[in-house]
């Protein structure tokens, strides 16, 4: 579900500057090629080359969303990271790693990115932003995202969707059999599935479950079916967080902004392909076979009527805790995507 990634505001800054450091990788953003910085001022040297403000507030762009009193640490951590790249470089040059065959290719292909990127970036910006109707009517349109938000806790089991194992499992939950219970049933018939457990906000789960989850009682079983994937779930506690509608409009701004420019840069590469010529070669020569579609649920509905059996499990005792760990990455991961 393409909402809750756009939104998510429990993703941790460790894990926004990794990110933007792998763009900025991609993006050839570190200056250190050109043998020139911008004129502006200096925020560290490293032997004898230099770290400006600007490559700061570069990264910080790509990061975006960081609350305005983590700002100053924030920015330390990028300089931070701004010299363990300037010194992986010194050495990469030293040994003129630059001159291999893998960097070279590697540089290339970063090259190409970029250059792609930007065409999209162009297509992107051109499209007007959403009007202030459209963002109150999304609002309006998913209460469970917003008036009627909610925090879960979880037990989670999914498997690819198989339709005859439905009915099965409803049946089972609705004759008041456990999650447990639900689990060992599906080892029996040598179902593969993943078990997961932690806390989830609403956005955090795709909209074609959400609906159906919000009628899941604290303590209760439920088996949701949708077109790709089958769920168990036991929700453990939930808390209601709800968001008002001017909390929620620079979140739906974003989001309608992001859905409106994968549309239209779907359409203008298909527009291309069809005016290129495109001939695949050897081993590509022949079709792909067609894979089932997949069809995913509106961005502006919550729901897609997908039946709910539950049960009265009783809910253990406890309040819903953050799961700190569900989100965690480290920043020093984003240096070994540095170039």
């Amino acid at each position: 579900m393409v909402f809750h990634r756009c939104h998510a505001q429990t993703t941790t800054t460790a894990g926004l500057l990794a990110a933007a450091f792998i763009a900025l990788a991609l993006g050839g953003c570190g200056e250190e090629g050109s043998g020139k910085k911008p004129v502006t001022q200096l925020a560290a040297k490293v032997n004898d080359d230099e770290i400006s403000i600007h490559q700061i507030n570069t990264v910080l762009t790509k990061v975006g969303g960081v609350p305005p009193e983590m700002v100053p640490k924030v920015r330390r951590e990028v300089l931070d990271r701004l010299v363990d790249q300037q010194l992986a470089v010194e050495q990469a040059l030293k040994k003129n790693l630059d001159r291999t065959p893998e960097v070279i290719q590697a540089m290339e292909a970063a090259k190409r990115e970029v250059l792609a990127q930007a065409y999209l970036d162009q297509v992107a910006g051109a499209l007007p932003k959403p009007s202030p109707e459209e963002i109150s009517r999304y609002y309006s349109n998913n209460p469970q995202l917003f008036a009627k938000r909610r925090i879960y806790s979880l037990q989670e089991l999914a498997f690819p969707a198989k339709p005859e194992l439905v009915k099965p499992l409803q049946d089972m939950i609705a004759e008041g059999k456990s999650f447990d219970d639900a689990a060992n049933w599906l080892r029996s018939k040598e179902v593969k599935f993943s078990a997961s457990a932690g806390v989830r906000t609403a956005e955090q789960v795709p909209l074609d479950v959400l609906e159906q989850l919000y009628e899941i009682r604290d303590g209760r079983v439920g088996v949701v079916n949708t077109a790709a994937t089958t769920y168990v779930i036991k929700v453990v506690a939930s808390q209601s967080a709800p968001l008002d509608e001017a909390a929620a409009t620079p979140r739906i701004r974003l989001f309608l902004a992001n859905q409106r420019a994968g549309e239209a840069i779907k359409k203008e590469i298909g527009q291309l392909r069809t005016q290129a010529k495109i001939e695949y070669l050897g081993e590509f020569s022949a079709p792909l076979a067609a894979a089932p579609s997949v069809p995913s649920a509106p961005a502006a509905q919550a729901g897609t009527g997908v039946k709910v059996a539950t049960t009265a499990e009783p809910a253990k005792d406890g309040q819903t805790k953050t799961d700190k760990g569900a989100h965690e990455a480290t920043v020093a991961k984003g240096v070994a995507g540095l170039k």
